[in-house]
């Protein structure tokens, strides 16, 4: 997402307010990040699958938006098409600002540059130099989010350990035309289904089961997404 995050301070930002966004900030995003809470209000729309980044070797749950990169088929003249916001689009344009040395301590960011960010219309987010009820129920968000987040990076490890993960590759068919998404990681369903009833119902007690499920049943969205992507030609 465009523009830097700075710290969110009174002393600095106490005249800023907040519109609301014409999510041109992922309007040429194809996946944006989502937590395993999201996923079976998420399922609903999109695709969830899951992605790796090559440096950390981190796994990360994602929406698919588009079915290449540069396209959200979410987005349309500043109105999102769907039902379900990702938590992360609709963080925007706060954020959370961590330092690596400091652990299990976040704080709060704005992108000073986004065009959400004014001093005339929209919401504050101080008034007489404290923070606006607006602005608490933004910060909530944003922390729970960020649980929610650190929780997911725990769980997709987990079922890494578990072998459950499956780098494959997703073939859709765009009006006649095959198309290979690659670099995109399943639940391997055979595996799954191969677990011991103790592996099993470990992944009950863990709340994993819906999450996973979820997941599995979305993917058939890949092809809402190609009849989207026809009918917007």
């Amino acid at each position: 997402m465009p523009n830097q995050i700075t710290l969110l301070e009174q002393t600095k930002h106490g005249d800023l307010k907040l519109t609301p966004s014409d999510y041109s900030h992922v309007a040429e995003q194809h996946i944006v990040p989502v937590t395993l809470h999201e996923i079976n209000r998420a399922a609903t729309e999109y695709p969830i699958v899951f992605v790796k980044n090559s440096d950390t070797n981190e796994f990360q749950s994602v929406a698919m938006l588009g079915l290449k990169p540069g396209q959200n088929l979410s987005v349309k003249d500043g109105k999102w098409q769907g039902l379900y916001i990702p938590a992360v689009v609709r963080d925007y344009p706060l954020g959370l600002v961590v330092n690596p040395d400091v652990k299990d301590k976040v704080w709060i960011g704005i992108r000073e540059n986004a065009k959400e960010v004014t001093k005339a219309d929209g919401q504050a987010l101080f008034e007489e130099g404290k923070e606006t009820p607006f602005l608490e129920a933004r910060k909530q968000a944003l922390i729970s989010h960020y649980e929610q987040d650190q929780a997911t990076r725990g769980i997709l490890s987990f079922l890494d350990e578990k072998g459950l993960l499956i780098n494959q590759t997703l073939t859709v068919d765009v009006a006649g035309e095959k198309r290979n998404i690659n670099g995109l990681y399943l639940i391997d369903e055979t595996k799954l289904n191969a677990l011991s009833d103790e592996e099993f119902i470990e992944l009950k007690k863990r709340g994993l089961l819906g999450p996973i499920y979820g997941h599995l049943g979305s993917l058939n969205q890949v092809n809402r997404l190609a009849r989207v992507e026809v009918l917007g030609r």
